[in-house]
């Protein structure tokens, strides 16, 4: 046999040529650039199978989670050459000579890793209370642990701000929830409101520094057990009120101030403006709100999620791109006063976590199974390339809770 074809040639034909990695195959086949340190490596015909029955990124990304495809090297650099030369769509071409490698078997569905959620046709109405509650769950509550583990002792689930290059994780994200706490002007005595509220490092936050008085809503279980227990632990129960509730639930008004942060993205771009619509209806006149968000890098673009995405981390999110952020905005009572795109600090912050979770790779192991460590090391660094190419961004608006005198409360210059 030609160590050109065989398994790592019908590999290599899934992408352009010239791709800058090994490619071994588990029948002792080798193709693509023999110098390169990425190699590529086909464990099994079950590899093989996953891609026939999906082509493209969730056939690799299945092979991957489960074992049987493996990235040696710098896996973030070799994601970045597979990205890059990935043929799309699936080469037609390739399938006789990857039907006659894997034989028959290639025809019989496959099992899926448990990782993975339901397809969309199968989740129920989209955007129920129900659906949303199931996909909330499938991400956030897996293990407190494991996520103590990835995002460090802050336990901030989202982009952090860097004021200088040798900021630490946790520096970061205190930056980043002062920063919005800034953002929002808030003063003692203030009513706050987080929409997804996390672990609670905000409104915790919120409460100790500023003097405010918070109500923190989360869809997961895990985060809502876990923040009421600080919240205690800190003696911050008359100040803060964290509760296991969809926003959509909420009977109190009256707000000085919302935050919603990585919770736009859950919403679906086709209710964003039922979403300002309901925020605008919490919040006092001239109240601000600030909306953390990930948006697409440019209109035109689909708001849903790839397969991969879908399936495996956030079911059912989409990413608006910052236009159809601001008009939602715009439309539902909010004047955009100020907005910032911190895409390169969302990519700094994705490295450390990565870099976090390979320092307790094998506590993660133990605490959630190496299939979901092996997810977690794909997606946190697929995401990375992600911010890094402007493929995707992440986006701070502050608004302004507009009234019939169209006066804002704002200064003529930001004070933060």
């Amino acid at each position: 046999m030609n160590r050109q074809e065989g398994v790592a040639g019908i590999v290599a034909s899934f992408f352009q040529e010239g791709l800058p990695l090994r490619i071994e195959g588990y029948d002792g086949s080798v193709a693509g650039d023999r110098t390169s340190f990425q190699t590529l490596e086909i464990r099994s015909p079950q590899a093989l199978r996953y891609v026939l029955s999906s082509p493209g990124e969730l056939g690799l990304a299945r092979a991957y989670i489960t074992n049987h495809l493996e990235i040696k090297g710098d896996l973030h650099q070799a994601l970045i050459a597979l990205q890059g030369n990935i043929r799309s769509p699936f080469p037609i071409s390739s399938l006789p000579s990857t039907l006659r490698k894997v034989g028959l078997s290639a025809v019989v569905p496959i099992k899926k890793p448990g990782e993975e959620a339901p397809p969309r046709w199968r989740r129920g109405l989209l955007h129920s209370l129900s659906r949303d509650q199931s996909a909330i769950s499938h991400h956030y509550d897996i293990s407190n642990d494991f996520y103590s583990l990835v995002l460090g002792p802050t336990m901030v689930y989202s982009c952090a701000v860097f004021k200088s290059e040798t900021d630490s994780l946790e520096e970061a994200q205190i930056e980043k929830i002062d920063l919005i706490c800034r953002k929002l002007g808030l003063r003692p005595g203030m009513k706050l409101l987080d929409i997804g509220c996390g672990w609670g490092a905000l409104v915790m936050h919120a409460a100790k520094e500023y003097g405010v008085s918070a109500i923190g809503v989360t869809l997961s279980s895990k985060q809502a057990e876990s923040a009421k227990a600080k919240v205690e632990i800190a003696g911050l129960e008359k100040l803060v009120d964290v509760r296991l509730q969809d926003y959509r639930g909420l009977d109190d008004t009256n707000f000085d101030a919302i935050s919603s942060v990585g919770m736009s993205e859950h919403v679906g771009d086709r209710n964003l403006n039922k979403y300002f619509a309901s925020l605008r209806e919490r919040v006092i006149d001239n109240g601000r709100l600030l909306n953390h968000c990930i948006t697409r890098s440019r209109s035109g673009l689909t708001s849903r999620t790839g397969p991969f995405t879908d399936r495996y981390i956030f079911p059912d999110g989409e990413l608006s791109a910052p236009s159809r952020v601001v008009q939602a905005m715009h439309d539902n009572g909010f004047e955009l006063r100020h907005s910032e795109n911190l895409r390169e600090h969302y990519a700094q912050t994705l490295k450390l976590w990565t870099e976090n979770l390979q320092a307790n790779w094998e506590e993660a192991v133990s605490e959630v199974g190496i299939f979901r460590a092996r997810l977690w090391n794909l997606y946190l660094t697929l995401s990375r390339i992600g911010f890094e190419l402007n493929g995707i961004e992440i986006h701070q608006f502050v608004g302004d809770a507009t009234t019939e005198s169209k006066t804002a409360s704002f200064p003529q210059r930001p004070n933060w």
